[in-house]
C-alpha cells in the first residue's frame, strides 16, 4: 500500500512530540513537512523543537516552516510553560538539528506541499488552528484539495484550561470558528474532531510509560518527557497516567476510522464571555459537518503509540 502524504500542523510541546514521532515510526505514513504555531510555547521553540524532534526521529530531511506567532484576533499571552516546561520538551535536551527552517511562510509551505503533491494530502492540525484558518483565507484552492483534515481540539464537556474550554481552540477561538464553523470553499474538506472526550480515555500508564524507557533511542526520551508531566496529569485523571491528546490524532490519521465519530455542526464560542473557547456539537447542517470523535478502542490507540515509538529505529541513510 502506498504511504499516504501527510502535513502536521503543531506547536510542540511534548504530545506533539510524541505525535511526531507516532508519525515518523508509521510507514503507512509520508511526511512531507511539519509547519509551527504558537501554543504550548512561542512560535520560535515550538520551531526548534519540532526540529529537534524530527531530528532525533533520524528525519531531519522532512522540511519545518514557521508559522503564525500569535492568534488572528486577540493576543494570547498565556501559555502551557506549566505543563510542558519552560522550553516546551518537559527540560529534556534533544541534540541540534542538521537542518534549517524553510524560508516559506508555514501558509506558503501547505499551499506548495498540497499543490506539488501527486496524491491527496491528509492535514492533522494538533496546535492552534492559526496556520489552518491562513490557509483557507489565503489559499482556498489549495486548501479545498486537502483528502482529509484532522484537529486535536475542543470539547464537548469541561475544558482543560477554562472550566468550558479546552487549549487550542481557547488559544485562538476566531481561527477554530473559521476553520470547524464556516471554512468557506473549504467546507466540502472531510475534517475530524478529536477532543478531550476521546483523548482523556487514552491515557498512557506507568507501565507503557517504562515500555517507551526499555525501548530503542527515541522511547527513552520520550518517556523522560512524559515524565514530566505525569505528576499533573495524574492530579486532573485520579491515577499515574498522561494523556497525549495530540498522538491521538495522528493515530487516527494512521488508521482512519480509529475514532469513533457521529457528524455535527460545530460551534465556537467567540465571545468575551466565561464560554469564550468553547465548542458545541449540535444536529448535522447541510452547510458545514464535521465528523466529531465521541469514542475510541483505548487499548489499541495506546498500543499503537506505545509500540510504535518504543520500537522505532530511526533510519540511517537517506529517506525515501
Amino acid at each position: 500500500m502506498r504511504a499516504r502524504p501527510v502535513l502536521v500542523d503543531c506547536d510542540p510541546g511534548i504530545d506533539d512530540a510524541l505525535a511526531l514521532l507516532l508519525a515518523c515510526a508509521s510507514p503507512e505514513l509520508d511526511l512531507l513537512g511539519v509547519t509551527t504555531v504558537a501554543g504550548n510555547v512561542g512560535v520560535q521553540q515550538t520551531t526548534r523543537n519540532a526540529l529537534r524532534v524530527l531530528a532525533l526521529a533520524g528525519r531531519a530531511d522532512v522540511p519545518v516552516a514557521a508559522g503564525a506567532e500569535r492568534p488572528l484576533v486577540r493576543r494570547q499571552k498565556h501559555r502551557a510553560t506549566a505543563v510542558h516546561g519552560a522550553d516546551g520538551l518537559g527540560g529534556v535536551e534533544l541534540a541540534d538539528s542538521p537542518s534549517t527552517v524553510d524560508d516559506r511562510p508555514a501558509v506558503r509551505f501547505m499551499a506548495d506541499a498540497v499543490r506539488g503533491s501527486a496524491a491527496p494530502v491528509t492535514l492533522v492540525a494538533v496546535g492552534p488552528l492559526t496556520n489552518v484558518a491562513l490557509l483557507f483565507a489565503a489559499y482556498p484552492d489549495e486548501a479545498a484539495r486537502l483528502d482529509r483534515l484532522v484537529v486535536l481540539g475542543g470539547s464537548t464537556g469541561a475544558g482543560n484550561v477554562t472550566p468550558a474550554a479546552e487549549f487550542n481552540v481557547w488559544s485562538d477561538p476566531e481561527a477554530a470558528y473559521r476553520v470547524l464553523s464556516d471554512p468557506g470553499l473549504c467546507r466540502a474538506v472531510p475534517t475530524v474532531l478529536i477532543g478531550l472526550e476521546v483523548t482523556r480515555a487514552t491515557a498512557v500508564d506507568r507501565a507503557g510509560i517504562d515500555r517507551l524507557r526499555s525501548g530503542g533511542p527515541v522511547g527513552e526520551p520520550a518517556a523522560r518527557m512524559l515524565d514530566y508531566y505525569l505528576d499533573s496529569h495524574a492530579a486532573a485523571l485520579g491515577r499515574a497516567a498522561v494523556v497525549v491528546h495530540d498522538a491521538v490524532a495522528v493515530a487516527e490519521v494512521v488508521r482512519p476510522g480509529l475514532i469513533d465519530t457521529t457528524a455535527s455542526a460545530v460551534t465556537v464560542d467567540c465571545t468575551d464571555g466565561p464560554d469564550r473557547g468553547s465548542t458545541r456539537a449540535g444536529p448535522r447542517a447541510a452547510e458545514r459537518v464535521v465528523d466529531v470523535g465521541m469514542a475510541a478502542d483505548s487499548e489499541a490507540v495506546i498500543e499503537m503509540i506505545v509500540s510504535r515509538v518504543a520500537n522505532y529505529e530511526p533510519p540511517t541513510g537517506p529517506v525515501g
